[in-house]
């Protein structure tokens, strides 16, 4: 009997479990440039297919190929009894402004921006502390006094990721240049390789000998040209290091993978909240990466300077301007 008892409680533990997986409806809408654009989207994906492969518990998804579709596979998801759902990037934030309205009982968090409703938990980034780390990195690293950033689409936030950089940068030398370029002003700068390419290659030929990506697939662009001219450059958001080994000199972390497994673990367990959540050095959200891809180009010493600023940015005694707060950067 003891036995029959413990087999009919077991089987009702599994489909208590079973259920329990089947209400859980997690889903995601990636934006611009793809869930395997080997940068942002991908990190997001990186941490869902986590969650996934943990809980086996599965998750809908769409991928925005233009603007429009971003309003439209939120309120397709919500209205399919999706929840929670992610909208990955600062672009979703008008679509999700309205969608989020439309359903107050399904729960949203949307990554990289803020959007202040009861139902959305709005997740960002310190980036401009992870992005002074590797301008620093670059400044020890040079031998021309010269590097470069090429970023993504003309906004504040990736203002913030150059003027983190050049922050960095000016720290370590004060006499370094730093070449800056925009690749565009709409969602296609993320998307354009060539273009990323033909703006590093022009700072190389100016005497930069490392650049900083911070435009998404567009990045990879820059990342090629530095391969291919014996130059330098800095991946950004994911660990980008193996793309090119060797000619990566680091890549400026933002735990956006973190950021979504925690969406979905906190959303399935109870605990998820919506309000803001910023996440920067002290809480592992930006930092820098050191593999087997480029431990070579980074000496001993190097480590522990950068080491060393980081503590300093995490005590108070070096202060991280955020480009955000007033649009403007204290140096250039």
């Amino acid at each position: 009997m003891k036995k029959l008892l413990s087999t009919l409680l077991l089987a009702g533990v599994v489909l208590w479990s079973a259920s329990q997986a089947m209400a859980f409806k997690p889903a995601v809408v990636f934006d611009m440039g793809g869930k395997f654009d080997k940068s942002f989207n991908e990190g997001i994906w990186n941490g869902l297919e986590k969650f996934r492969k943990e809980s086996g518990i599965k998750y809908r998804e769409f991928e925005v190929q233009q603007e429009a579709q971003r309003e439209q596979f939120l309120r397709k998801l919500a209205k399919r009894g999706s929840d929670p759902i992610i909208a990955v990037g600062f672009g979703q934030a008008a679509a999700l402004s309205k969608v989020a309205k439309e359903f107050p009982n399904t729960r949203f968090s949307i990554i990289d921006m803020v959007v202040d409703l009861p139902n959305v938990q709005s997740i960002i980034f310190k980036e401009h502390e992870g992005s002074f780390l590797v301008g620093a990195l670059a400044a020890l690293k040079s031998g021309t006094g010269k590097v470069g950033f090429v970023g993504g689409m003309d906004i504040p936030l990736i203002h913030k990721f150059a003027c983190g950089y050049v922050q960095g940068v000016k720290y370590i030398n004060s006499n370094t240049t730093v070449f800056q370029k925009m690749t565009g002003t709409t969602p296609a700068a993320w998307s354009d390789p060539a273009r990323g390419a033909e703006l590093a290659k022009t700072m190389f030929d100016s005497g930069a000998d490392i650049v900083y990506a911070a435009a998404g697939s567009t990045g990879l662009g820059v990342l090629q040209a530095a391969a291919d001219n014996k130059k330098l450059s800095i991946g950004v958001d994911s660990n980008q290091n193996y793309i090119q080994p060797g000619s990566v000199l680091t890549s400026m972390l933002k735990r956006v993978d973190v950021a979504a497994y925690e969406v979905f673990k906190t959303a399935h367990d109870g605990s998820w909240k919506p309000g803001f959540k910023i996440l920067g050095l002290a809480e592992d959200g930006v930092g820098w990466a050191l593999d087997e891809h480029n431990a070579k180009l980074v000496t001993s010493a190097m480590k522990s300077k950068v080491e060393q600023v980081r503590k300093d940015i995490l005590s108070g005694a070096i202060k991280v301007h955020d480009y955000m707060s007033d649009n403007k950067c204290p140096v250039q």
